[in-house]
């Protein structure tokens, strides 16, 4: 079986998906209403400090990035499905930032579970590329994923549960609609906030 392949205690297969593209509680919003999803939990990912906390991280200083890790059903959504989805919701062509949201933590990067994920990370990228769908080259990382840490609790369901928060609204809620507005038949019918806060 696959490095991001897992099967649940119902037998059903799971694979999983580690990206960073920014703040992840905007990546998160998105996850979690995307038919196919099992859970999303945001992290920290691609650093050197062992279980970095939330104010070390931001603080620039333990080369962790934001992440989100998506457990999906291969059987309604593919690993390229996901990705697609990624390069929608950020700007993949600005090295280290998000709009005001600057620093390595906020930076492009798809952490790949396997070789057969990172190929397909790296023709993605290269489609993108040679279609012009930016101004700007793409600068999103492809690395092997290494350790995971979970994000502290306050984290999870952040845009579901902080609406109106000034970032929230300014951020979060037109990438959030923006999404719904172009992937109207691949929402989940269930509560998206039943997917996020789950995971290891």
């Amino acid at each position: 079986m696959s490095e991001h392949t897992s099967t649940d205690r119902d037998g059903e297969r799971r694979q999983v998906a580690t990206l960073a593209g920014g703040c992840f509680w905007c990546l998160e919003a998105v996850y979690a209403e995307l038919a196919g999803v099992h859970s999303v939990k945001s992290g920290y990912a691609g650093g050197h400090k062992a279980d970095p906390n939330y104010q070390e991280v931001c603080s620039g200083t333990t080369g962790h990035a934001e992440v989100v890790r998506v457990e999906f059903d291969p059987r309604t959504l593919t690993y390229r499905d996901v990705l697609d989805v990624f390069f929608s919701v950020h700007d993949p062509t600005t090295k280290d930032r998000q709009g005001n949201d600057i620093g390595t933590q906020y930076r492009s990067a798809i952490f790949s579970h396997d070789e057969e994920q990172a190929a397909t990370a790296r023709e993605a990228i290269a489609e993108l590329e040679k279609a012009g769908v930016y101004p700007g080259k793409v600068v999103t990382e492809v690395t092997e994923a290494g350790t995971f840490y979970p994000a502290e609790a306050y984290h999870d369901n952040y845009f579901a549960r902080n609406p109106e928060q000034g970032y929230c609204q300014v951020i979060i809620a037109p990438k959030v609609a923006k999404f719904r507005k172009q992937n109207l038949g691949r929402l989940r019918r269930d509560e998206p906030d039943s997917v996020t806060g789950v995971g290891s």
